[in-house]
């Protein structure tokens, strides 16, 4: 998920639902109690921010119906709650207070801002990401959030991809009586193990109760070896240097996988990187029920669709990588093709450390061409962003697929024409995954120039982009008949839920249409509530949105507008947590490039000076809630149905007095 130039920016904030107390009908006869259920949820949408109050403000109008099985429905209004600021001096590190969004180095000390000489301060995140809250360890409830980078340094220049990132372990408390979250205690995640934290956008929720972070945008390894003034040499390198204090120490394959946080009953966080799921611009990595597949966005301009099979339930140390091929059915509603799986290979975390601790560099698995050239394969991919020309090396597959997974699987025939990749989730019942495209262009237009190496998707360009939808099922084999060891094999991908360019600007700055979603980003699903949440990473909405999507009735409603310039991030939905349920939000880079909106609505300028007091552009972020919803597991009553009382045994039952008939008079007129 990012935005503009792909930066991502900051605030947090969640959506609680589940703080109605139950309460009981009583009646005068015995009862029968049974427990209600909720037959369905729909939301009622808010309308779009019209004056700068609202423009600089989180908030919701929206409410949501939630139905019963007596036939009741009962409405709930929703309304929001901050927590807590991203720079508010709350974690805890080496026995001080830092800010939330502070960066730690290898030795577990602030990475200190030197920019402005004589004045250093500590690095502060603006853009808090994914947060998974997980299902209670030991009775208490904790919270892993991501701080995706920073966006400017003190003397406010781009920071972006340049400081090393971090993660924070929350530890909840919970109000057992209305749900209600807080912060009890905020921990910094030590890195030191993996070599520190390269930019984390979002994550998910394992369902053995992990949380599965993520490394995007990976550091493209040709230029960091033959351009020494690449961004790619760069940002390593500084990334090295404020991390362990030695640039020399900078490995482009250090970056662009996995890290999956285990938190122990103790509250503490152990870190795991996964080397054998692949490397590439990973968005999130969304598993399946079988504990075994998993699907990633792939974030970037001419990237990829993945899928990793673990060998084991719940074990991601080894497996086997596949890409896909798109073949193309359709154009209408964002387009539909069905899939073809190729296999990249099958290794371990193991083996793919132990390459990549041989010191081992791109030349030494590819040999490349500034031509086309006989045995050399023409390939476009995002990390290079130019068609280039490959010939593996001999005895260099394994190393291929899992440190260069994209290059290696257009090499292969694999679609690498994707553009910005980014949320994916999960709705179990209809056995469906829904995965974010931001934006419909570029590789994923027809190649008008006829250069680009493959030409697989031809779609018409929608910039407000589409959420799709892709539909699973087991027995499939691969591109080389081999049987795929998963039930959760996608086989079709079609549009689902698509934004609407507009020819020219409202007033209020908006180029995509305010009554649909563009540029869809996080996705997040509930099972409770059949509902698909989708969070906004728009340049094209002023304010961006948070919608609810229910997809049995297909209505789209607006739940929730975040301030001006602000992109919507990390949406995870939680539908149990000690009865009550949760649905979690971000938002990131307030106020940012605001001056690219072309408003007339309001006056600019006043809306730039409120949103700076505000909430400060570019500053800092806040966690907080909406509440509204009954629990969906503690409901709000119970049916009560009256029932004979039967008589006790050898009870006898009073015999019934008979009314005696009054004898009519003579001559006297019935009544």
């Amino acid at each position: 998920m990012t935005k503009r130039n792909y930066l991502k920016k900051g605030t947090i904030f969640a959506l609680a639902l589940g703080l109605t107390v139950p309460t009981f009908l009583h009646t005068n006869a015995e009862s029968k109690k049974g427990k209600v259920s909720i037959t369905s949820v729909q939301f009622n949408g808010m309308k779009t921010a019209s004056t700068i109050q609202d423009m600089v403000k989180t908030y919701t109008t929206a409410s949501v119906d939630v139905k019963y099985s007596d036939g009741k429905t009962r409405n709930f209004p929703l309304s929001y709650k901050r927590l807590f600021k991203s720079e508010d001096k709350i974690a805890r590190n080496n026995g001080e207070y830092i800010a939330a969004g502070t960066p730690i180095d290898f030795f577990g000390d602030p990475i200190v801002d030197k920019s402005i000489p004589g004045k250093p301060t500590n690095f502060l995140s603006d853009s808090p990401d994914s947060n998974s809250l997980l299902n209670p360890i030991d009775g208490k409830l904790y919270m892993v959030t991501h701080y995706e980078y920073q966006t400017l340094d003190a003397a406010g220049q781009s920071a972006y991809g340049i400081v090393p990132a971090s993660m924070s372990l929350s530890k909840m408390e919970q109000d057992k009586k209305t749900g209600e979250l807080k912060a009890k205690e905020v921990k910094k995640i030590d890195f030191s193990s993996v070599n520190g934290l390269w930019i984390p956008c979002n994550g998910s929720l394992s369902p053995w109760n992990t949380h599965l972070g993520s490394e995007e945008y990976e550091p493209d390894a040709r230029q960091f070896e033959t351009d020494p003034k690449s961004s790619a040499r760069t940002s390593t390198e500084s990334f090295a240097q404020l991390y362990w204090g030695d640039k020399a120490k900078a490995n482009p394959y250090f970056y662009g996988f996995i890290p999956e946080i285990k938190v122990t009953k103790d509250g503490e966080a152990n870190v795991t990187k996964h080397y054998s799921i692949g490397r590439f611009s990973h968005e999130l990595m969304k598993m399946m029920p079988d504990k075994r597949t998993a699907f990633f966005g792939d974030d970037g301009s001419y990237t990829g669709l993945f899928m990793y099979v673990a060998d084991k339930e719940a074990d991601l140390t080894a497996g086997t990588l596949y890409a896909a091929k798109f073949k193309q059915t359709g154009t209408q509603n964002g387009g539909s093709g069905n899939l073809e799986w190729i296999r990249l290979g099958h290794s371990t975390d193991k083996e793919i450390k132990k390459i990549i601790y041989s010191g081992i560099k791109f030349s030494d698995i590819f040999e490349t061409s500034d031509a086309p050239k006989d045995g050399f394969k023409a390939i476009k991919q995002y990390s290079y962003g130019k068609t280039e020309y490959l010939k593996l090396k001999p005895g260099m597959e394994k190393a291929a697929a899992f440190l260069e997974s994209r290059r290696y699987a257009a090499m292969l025939g694999a679609t690498t024409e994707f553009n910005k990749m980014e949320g994916v989730t999960l709705n179990a019942k209809d056995k469906k995954v829904y995965i974010a495209i931001t934006d419909i262009s570029k590789g994923m237009e027809k190649d008008a120039s006829g250069k680009d190496p493959a030409d697989d998707i031809q779609l018409p360009k929608i910039k407000a982009g589409a959420t799709y939808e892709l539909n699973l099922m087991g027995g499939l084999q691969d591109s080389d008949k081999n049987v795929i060891n998963s039930n959760y094999v996608a086989t079709t991908m079609s549009g689902l839920v698509v934004g609407e360019d507009l020819p020219a600007a409202d007033p209020y700055g908006n180029t995509a249409n305010v009554d649909k979603v563009a540029n869809t980003d996080n996705l997040s699903y509930s099972e409770a509530m059949r509902t698909l949440f989708i969070g906004e990473d728009s340049s094209m909405h002023t304010n961006n949105f948070v919608w609810a999507y229910n997809v049995d009735s297909k209505k789209l409603s607006r739940i929730l507008s975040i301030p001006a310039a602000a992109e919507a991030t990390g949406l995870f939905a939680a539908d149990d947590r000690n009865g009550f349920s949760y649905i979690m939000t971000n938002f990131q880079h307030p106020g940012d490039e605001l001056d690219n909106f072309p408003i007339t609505a309001v006056n600019k300028d006043e809306l730039k000076k409120a949103m700076d007091k505000e909430i400060g552009i570019d500053k800092t972020g806040g966690i907080g809630y909406i509440s509204g919803l009954p629990s969906f597991t503690n409901l709000p009553y119970t049916i009560e149905k009256k029932v004979e009382k039967k008589p006790e045994k050898n009870e006898v039952k009073k015999p019934v007095k008979q009314p005696v008939k009054k004898p009519v008079k003579k001559n006297e007129k019935k009544k």
